[in-house]
Parts: structure tokens; sequence; C-alpha cells
């Protein structure tokens, strides 16, 4: 237990403590207890969110019980954003949402054994309260000055859109969830995001107000790319965990697609590998980088973390396949879509001429360049080689009855749509 803290710095995820040395105290004192929340304002968690569930494990692994908390109250009425005020979701769209993400937590840590997580809903405590009991028992603690000093207030209340009362008071809400999990269930270090951080101290002032007593916060850092574009985007959109939002070969090639410069760090957030294993890594992305060998490590242990090992494995099974290492016909509807997604692709029909759909789309830059690949030996449709440059699509060759995969030489890619073609 009085590593834990050295190994979450070294792996970069301590960005803000409350007092650093009692913390370190308390969890070598250990097991204590800690939190974590989360709020449903969509549908899925995304790869952010990842970064506080592993944390979290982290900490399990080290012996100290974990809570997880899917915001049921809070959900309602969201965390100010900088860029203006959320839209409110009905009850019954955020509980729906309550639900799956838990069920994207539970899988991510232990719940039995002398450490076993906890998942908890802060609707629980504060659906039942009056506002003259939530403004007398829990509103006097709190300080104008020090509400509207909080970075996100402060800019909400100079900009054009102002803030609400509503979304002013989240960051009591927060600290009244922390105050209640210490009486319930005697938490003693909340954990978040370091965008967090005035929300946690709003939780640790209120519980040193109201009960006397120092307790504990620890915020991670937000996770950045080193060429400083936002992590966890791509052209398509946030990467979501729920694999209807994002499909695990996406999810994958995510992952794979990470910079040589980003690699070594996201090993240390998002795997469990141990140093030793990741100082070798780090060195074959200095000796052989073409050799992608951390980002493949990255790439399916992610995966496998959040979809399975069945699910990472058939994603290393997808992408084989599609570079003429394995055999498409055994990849499923839904692999086959995903993994066809991202390439450039043109509407075609059985009876097609191929010449025409190679070009139509994009792999060679004409019909006469596709004559000639195919003179050369160098066109395939679902990689097989294409010796008849008369030949045209056939039924056969639609994958699921819908793609097929077109190549020029080894590594330049295309889909048919038969789907596309209505």
């Amino acid at each position: 237990m009085t590593e834990i803290l050295d190994e979450l710095r070294w792996r970069g995820l301590v960005a803000q403590t409350t007092d650093e040395p009692a913390l370190r105290t308390a969890l070598a004192d250990g097991p204590l207890t800690l939190y974590c929340g989360f709020d449903p304002t969509a549908p899925s968690l995304h790869i952010g969110n990842l970064v506080q569930i592993l944390t979290v494990r982290r900490l399990q692994d080290a012996g100290h019980r974990p809570l997880a908390l899917v915001g049921g109250a809070t959900g309602l009425i969201g965390d100010p954003k900088m860029t203006g005020e959320r839209t409110l979701n009905s009850p019954d769209v955020v509980a729906g949402w309550v639900e799956r993400i838990r069920r994207q937590i539970e899988p991510l840590l232990r719940f039995d054994g002398p450490a076993a997580a906890r998942m908890v809903n802060n609707l629980d405590w504060t659906a039942p309260m009056s506002a003259i009991d939530f403004l007398r028992d829990v509103g006097k603690h709190y300080r104008l000055g020090t509400m509207l000093a909080k970075d996100t207030v402060a800019r909400r209340l100079h900009s054009e859109q102002g803030i609400s009362f509503t979304e002013f008071s989240y960051q009591i809400l927060q600290g009244m969830d922390y105050l209640e999990l210490h009486r319930r269930h005697g938490v003693t270090l909340q954990t978040g995001g370091s965008d967090q951080w005035g929300n946690l101290l709003s939780g640790v002032e209120l519980i040193r107000k109201v009960e006397g007593i120092g307790v504990h916060a620890l915020t991670t850092p937000l996770i950045t790319k080193a060429d400083g574009t936002k992590f966890g985007k791509t052209e398509s959109g946030t990467v979501w965990l729920d694999p209807e939002l994002t499909s695990p070969y996406a999810f994958f090639q995510f992952w794979l697609n990470a910079d040589d410069a980003d690699v070594v760090r996201y090993l240390k957030v998002f795997t469990f590998r141990s140093r030793s294993d990741i100082e070798a890594l780090e060195a074959a992305v200095a000796e052989r980088p073409a050799a992608r060998e951390a980002q493949r490590t990255l790439a399916h242990d992610v995966t496998a973390l959040v979809h399975g090992t069945a699910a990472a494995d058939g994603v290393v099974a997808a992408s084989q396949a599609l570079f003429g290492r394995g055999d498409l016909r055994s990849l499923d509807a839904a692999t086959t879509a995903a993994a066809v997604a991202e390439l450039p692709s043109t509407a075609g029909k059985p009876g097609d001429p191929l010449v025409d759909l190679f070009a139509s789309s994009g792999v060679v830059a004409s019909k006469a360049a596709a004559r000639r690949a195919i003179a050369e030996g160098g066109a395939s449709v679902n990689n097989v080689k294409v010796v008849d440059d008369a030949a045209v699509l056939d039924a056969d060759d639609l994958l699921h009855g819908r793609w097929a995969l077109l190549r020029r030489g080894k590594r330049t890619l295309a889909v048919v749509d038969a789907g596309a073609a209505g």
C-alpha cells in the first residue's frame, strides 16, 4: 500500500492532491475507502472516463476499497461547461443512461474479496431531500465568494450565456455526495480529473466544516496528445466505451494509430503492463518504430480490457484479413462492417465492370490504370487476384451480401458497398 502513490506518479496519474504527506500516510495505513463519480450526461462513457476507472482499479489492486458513483441526481443537473448551459435530459433518459454506465464500469472493477467495489447512485440520498433541508443543512456551509471564484463559474458569469442557478449549485451537490459517502461508507478519498478539482475541494471543505475532520482528494491530469490536439476524438467523433457507438474494431484502430510520441504515456495510463514491460516497449519504439510493437500491445490490451479478449482477437484477425493474411469470409457481418467503415467506398452491384469499380473507388486514378494494374497482377477482389480486365463483380463476391474489398498493391484498399447502390 505504501507504494501506490509513487506508482500513480510514475504512470503520470497525479495532477493535484490535498496535503500529499497526509494522503501518503493514509494510503500506507489503509485500507481506505475512496470514490469516483461519473455523471450520465451521455448514453456511454468515453476513453477520458476510462482514465478514472483504471485509476480507481489501481487503488483497488493496492488493497483500497472503491465506490463507483453513477450520478442519477447530478446527471439531471450537469457539471457547468465553459461553453454554456447543458441541455437538461428527462429523468427517464438519465435513469436509462445510469444503468448503461453501471454496466460499463462493473467489468472493470472487482466486486468480491476484502477490497470489493460497490456501485452507488446519488439519487438515493438526494431525491428524498426537501429544498429547505438542502438549503439549511448543506447550503449554509457554502460561501458565495468561494463558489464564484471557481474557474468555470467565473468564466460563465462573464460570458453572454451566463450561468443558471441550477448549474451554479452543482458544486454543492457534489460536495454533499462526498459528505454522504463519508457518513455511509467511511469514504476519505475522492478521485477525479483535474478539471474537477474545485468540485472535489467542495466536498473536502464541507466535511471539514460539518464533521471537523480532514479527508483527501486526488486528481489525474487531462490526457492530451503530444501535438496538442484533443485526445479521444477521431474524424468520426468521440471514442466511446459502448461497442454500439464505437465498434471494437474502430476502438482498436484508435489505439493502434497512436503516435510514437504518445504511445508510452498511453501504455502507462491505460494498461496494467509492468514498468519493465513498458520500458522494453519504449526501447522498441526507439529502435524499431516501423514495427509498431508498442501500439499493437496498447491496442490489444485496452480493447481486451473494455470489450473482452475475444473481441480484441477478432479485431486482430479482421485487420490481418484486410491485408491478405486471413480469410475475409470468416469474419462476421458486424466485424466486416466495422473493418471496412473507414475505407474509401463506391456504390456497386453484381454485373458492374471491375475496372469501373476500381476507378470510382479511388484505388486507381482511371479505368486505364485499373486495366494496367490487372495486367501487372496487382489488383484483387477479396484478396483474390483479378486476371481478366473484362471481369465483372459477381454476387458471390459480396461479403454478407453487401461488401467487396478492392486492393491495388499491398496497402491501397477500398470497398464496394452494394447496400449503397440501393
